[in-house]
């Protein structure tokens, strides 16, 4: 496995690889890994002959009062940790080499896909995210790219970007890692104190529930919300932000649940933010990791 830095020698070592025959799977993080990270590069090497995790913690997806400043950040670490996931290459650029003017000047808007769940609370959010992702296609030109269901309106939208903008990569999204308890993996995990973490794992239980009422024959996408919503008002630390049932192609908000239908769940324990996300009609949240 190599560590490169540069836009030049990552271009020129997937060139090379591409050269010999062998395909480009692409794992975009911000670093500061974790088992599902690693899961995601599992994945990946299952698609791929040639295997990319980069690390970049992209400023453009920040708001300003949002975690930049104090997101984690340990190269060290993470590289010791993707060691022996049969990685080929980390691609860990600086701020200055992914934005070498300074900033992008153009950008890549998400429209109406936008307009719930994350992007009312988080203006520019994905704006930053589908620009540094198509930097990421442009430079690494991947077959296929790997993302995790827990960031479900970040996949959707980086699969609308590469219908609309003819990006020749697959996308592919794996199922949500998550503790043994259920409570999604996420590298903001870290930042909850021991009472925080015991009551974040209502945002699972939360989604489960209606998943479960879902199964037995409930429809009502407010009586669904309203569920979830009740089993995290029970909990004194969580500060819902919202809970939304939306159809998965367009992320517009649905009356009448249907199968494939996503259930999402945002929450405030103290300043860390936590998501969550339910298919329903599947079975996606399973404790102990990634589900099938």
């Amino acid at each position: 496995m190599i560590v490169l830095s540069t836009r030049a020698e990552i271009r020129a070592a997937v060139g090379h690889a591409r050269s010999t025959g062998k395909h480009i799977g692409l794992v975009p993080t911000m670093g500061s890994l974790h088992d599902a990270h690693l899961s995601l590069a599992d994945r990946a090497r299952t698609r791929a002959e040639c295997t990319v995790l980069s690390i970049f913690v992209n400023p453009l997806q920040f708001g300003p009062n949002e975690d930049f400043a104090k997101y984690p950040r340990d190269l060290t670490r993470d590289v010791q940790l993707a060691e022996g996931r049969g990685l080929d290459i980390i691609f860990a650029p600086s701020v200055e080499e992914m934005y070498p003017q300074g900033d992008a000047r153009v950008r890549v808007t998400p429209g109406v896909m936008a307009e719930h769940l994350c992007g009312p609370f988080r203006p520019g959010h994905f704006e930053g995210v589908l620009t540094v992702v198509a930097k990421l296609f442009s430079i690494v030109q991947p077959d296929v790219a790997i993302f995790g269901q827990k960031d479900f309106q970040q996949a959707a939208l980086i699969r609308r970007m590469v219908l609309d903008l003819e990006f020749p990569v697959e996308i592919d999204v794996a199922p949500t890692g998550r503790e043994a308890d259920g409570l999604a993996r996420s590298s903001r995990n870290v930042f909850l104190s021991a009472e925080q973490r015991a009551q974040a794992v209502s945002l699972s239980r939360a989604l489960r529930d209606a998943a479960m009422h879902f199964d037995a024959g409930e429809r009502s996408a407010a009586r669904l919300v309203a569920g979830a919503r009740g089993v995290l008002d029970a909990q004194p630390l969580v500060t819902t932000q919202y809970v939304e049932l939306v159809n998965t192609n367009d992320l517009q908000p649905v009356e009448q649940a249907a199968p494939g239908d996503v259930l999402a769940i945002a929450a405030f324990l103290g300043s860390t933010r936590l998501i969550d996300n339910w298919i329903l009609g599947s079975d996606n949240i399973r404790a102990g990791g990634v589900s099938t």
